[in-house]
């Protein structure tokens, strides 16, 4: 199941950024998933899941953002094996 959600922008926001209706519209449900992804409210599958792409594809997508496919720090990493002896 699927839901649609509607919402207005100015036509010249398109032309800005020179995205047709629909690119603009999977453009930001990237933008919405690698973000939430990033602050830790959705897992790397969810995120795949609201971009709607495979998990592959959005974990390939994390590095146009900048954003690590990692949750956790090498530090963070580092601590949790210290602890696991």
């Amino acid at each position: 199941m699927s839901v649609a959600i509607k919402f207005d922008m100015p036509e010249t926001v398109f032309s800005a950024i020179r995205k047709s209706p629909s690119e603009f519209a999977a453009e930001m449900r990237l933008a919405a998933a690698v973000k939430w992804y990033e602050m830790g409210v959705v897992s790397q599958e969810k995120a795949a899941e609201i971009a709607g792409l495979t998990r592959a594809d959005f974990i390939f997508s994390l590095a146009r953002f900048e954003v690590s496919p990692f949750q956790s720090s090498a530090n963070e990493i580092m601590e949790d094996v210290r602890n696991a002896d």
